[in-house]
């Protein structure tokens, strides 16, 4: 008989229970945090995108963008003309500091040197050494300081008026009567020695240089850049200007040369050895000082000190600026706001009169034609000539009206 051994029934067992945080709820809750927040998360991505463009734009490496750099292939650069030089022939030097440009000037003797000192950078001493070393220098719209410096006899004489646009060679000079006529809309006006493209009616023209040709001055930066140089006669007279002799060293001086040309010694250089030990001790007995005294003073009180400036001057400062920038047009309006204010002070015409009104009460208190006295106001003077003459002519104004 066969025996059969129970076997005791075990509980079935159970699908494990999901945890929380894992599978299915999991995605699921992500799914509906997004849907929840989705505005914010396409704000936060956007944002995410226009912080990573704009990083990867400051942080990509620009271009040459100084005027006049021959690297630079905008319109305010200078590769055109520099490339082409190099085509017929010319061998351009581009130079970044003073002693680079010394020391390439000793390597290239009778090279020319083109210097484009727009702020002013050099000083006198720097200046000479460079015109010394340089077989002929090309100045491109210099400063006053600059041509005072090198002592070649030519002078600022003020900006091409607006009705000259075109310019004609006008002089002996081979080189600008050969390139024929050039644009001379925004540029400025030099006189002394030899003076080409004159504007019809003045002395003084957009291109100057010394009777030996060793110093030519051009009034307009747009002869030479990418944006100027396919005008009219602007490549021709570069080219002739540039090319005269087989090398050609290209200056444009930095922020590193007025450092290095005006720098002065320090205050530590300057000071003797013993303020090294009295300095610290002066500090400690200031403080033990301050510490002392100063409970037993009252709060600070602001006093404001009125400081006297004579207005001769101020007026000759703010002049020397006007002409330093050019700036005939700043210095034209002050002129005729200063006679219209006191030409109505002195008429007794009070703060609401127009220039017009000013004028014609003017013009009856002299018994003088209203048109001659507001053509004299509104005069709109072109040159720096013009304008001392038109000062005085408004100060003569002036003193015929508080007089009579």
């Amino acid at each position: 008989m066969t025996q059969h051994t129970a076997t005791p029934d075990l509980p079935a067992q159970s699908a494990p229970e999901a945890q929380p945080g894992s599978g299915p709820a999991l995605r699921s809750g992500a799914g509906s945090w997004f849907r929840r927040h989705r505005g914010g998360a396409a704000i936060g991505a956007a944002a995410a995108v226009g912080l990573a463009v704009v990083i990867s734009t400051q942080l990509a490496p620009k271009g040459d963008v100084l005027p006049l750099s021959m690297h630079n292939a905008g319109p305010d650069g200078a590769k055109a003309v520099t490339e082409i030089l190099g085509r017929h022939g010319v061998a351009v030097k581009d130079v970044a500091s003073f002693a680079a440009a010394a020391a390439a000037l000793s390597n290239r003797p009778g090279a020319t040197l083109l210097l484009y000192d727009r702020n002013g950078f050099l000083d006198q001493s720097r200046l000479q050494e460079l015109r010394a070393s340089a077989g002929r220098v090309v100045l491109v719209t210099p400063r006053l300081a600059t041509l005072k410096a090198l002592d070649a006899g030519i002078s600022q004489a003020g900006v091409v008026p607006e009705s000259s646009p075109l310019l004609e060679p006008g002089c002996g000079l081979s080189d600008p009567a050969a390139a024929g006529p050039v644009s001379g809309t925004g540029g400025f006006l030099y006189d002394g020695g030899t003076v080409c493209y004159r504007p019809p009616g003045t002395t003084a023209g957009l291109l100057a240089g010394t009777a030996d040709g060793g110093l030519t001055v051009l009034g307009s930066t747009a002869l030479l850049n990418n944006g100027g140089l396919g005008s009219h006669g602007h490549a021709a007279l570069a080219l002739r200007t540039l090319g005269s002799s087989g090398d050609l060293v290209w200056y444009l001086p930095g922020l590193a040369d007025a450092a290095a040309s005006r720098s002065t010694k320090t205050l530590d250089e300057l000071a003797p050895d013993w303020v090294a030990f009295l300095g610290p001790w002066l500090v400690f007995v200031a403080g033990l000082a301050i510490v002392w005294r100063g409970r037993r003073l009252g709060p600070l009180v602001f006093e404001p000190l009125p400081v006297v400036v004579k207005a001769v001057e101020t007026a000759e400062g703010r002049a020397r600026l006007y002409q330093d920038s050019h700036a005939l047009d700043r210095a034209r309006d002050n002129l005729r706001a200063g006679t219209l204010v006191r030409l109505a002070q002195a008429l007794r015409l009070g703060s609401q009169a127009t220039a017009d009104d000013v004028a014609a009460a003017a013009a009856r208190h002299l018994g003088r034609a209203a048109t001659d006295v507001t053509g004299l106001i509104q005069e709109q003077p072109r040159t720096a000539t013009r304008l001392v003459q038109w000062s005085q002519e408004l100060d003569k104004l002036e003193n015929e009206v508080r007089t009579r």
